[in-house]
């Protein structure tokens, strides 16, 4: 009888009990969707389908999903200040949506009641920071979410190709003073996300707290008030996404040929590993990243 020895070098693998397996859309509530349109194709997206009974559009460049939600009944787009769209949610992809609905729950997490009609699709999502949603989407393969409550735009390519193997690559979220660790034990605890060292840092923006989701495919940023800001100037909220490219100086040449604009500064400037657009409707910024 032989016995194995153990491997020494071998790394275990991170907890993943919700099953997530990366982004499946992010979503921007807005009041002006034409506007937000504009900015969003600049950057290389295109509306492919539209939802059959609300304001929705959805966009796609590569593998990215990116939702405009301007429905005037739902509460996130109402009360958007002065027009501004907003990040409102993020749709995890994960094994089975109601058991890590459920598992969340009774975690602690607040649910949000079903706004589905007829014939759609009931995704089932908890409330996160400010007044943003996530969602749990386990219909993302075959067969998807799309297939149902979207009817496709006639004569538009429903995969258009990404601008320089664009990708996302994780969000950035405004936190409260002294938070961190409050929302670093939220992620651990409800989704297994895990702690990135302060030494290992991407992009250009070295400010907040990193982590990492349980499938490895995207990160996610927290980000505390500078202290001279009243805390009626930093809400919590879901500010911006950030977006993999294959190559930060093409992408930035790309980009800026389109229309785009980015902040450059003697402290801040597009360089190989990263690249900050400039606000567009007092809000909308991107960050382009190299791993």
């Amino acid at each position: 009888m032989t016995l194995n020895k153990p491997d020494r070098e071998a790394v275990p693998e991170m907890p993943n009990r919700l099953g997530i397996a990366g982004i499946e859309f992010i979503e921007y509530a807005t009041s002006r969707p034409q506007a937000l349109g504009q900015v969003l194709e600049n950057m290389g997206f295109r509306p492919v389908a539209r939802h059959r009974s609300r304001e929705v559009t959805l966009y796609r460049q590569g593998t990215m999903n990116l939702v405009v939600n301007a429905s005037p009944d739902d509460a996130r787009v109402a009360n958007t200040a002065d027009g501004q769209p907003v990040l409102s949610a993020v749709a995890f992809r994960v094994q089975d949506a109601l058991k890590a609905h459920t598992r969340c729950l009774a975690l602690g997490a607040w649910g949000v009641d079903s706004q589905a009609q007829a014939m759609e699709l009931h995704i089932p999502a908890i409330h996160g920071p400010g007044s943003s949603r996530f969602y749990f989407v386990d219909r993302w393969q075959e067969f998807s979410i799309y297939d149902v409550d979207f009817k496709p735009i006639p004569t538009v390519d429903p995969h258009p190709p990404a601008l320089s193997d664009m990708a996302y690559f994780g969000v950035v979220q405004y936190i409260g003073a002294a938070r961190s660790a409050e929302w670093l034990t939220y992620f651990e605890h409800m989704f297994d996300f895990t702690s990135i060292p302060d030494d290992e840092r991407f992009g250009i923006l070295p400010k907040g707290k990193l982590m990492k989701s349980p499938c490895g495919t995207f990160l996610w940023q927290l980000i505390e008030p500078d202290p001279w800001m009243e805390a009626d100037d930093s809400p919590e909220c879901l500010q911006r996404m950030g977006l993999r490219v294959s190559n930060v100086g093409q992408a930035v040449a790309v980009l800026k040929s389109r229309g785009v604009e980015f902040v450059e500064s003697s402290q801040l400037h597009p360089e190989d590993r990263g690249a900050l657009t400039r606000a567009c409707l007092g809000s909308v910024a991107f960050e382009l990243v190299h791993p």
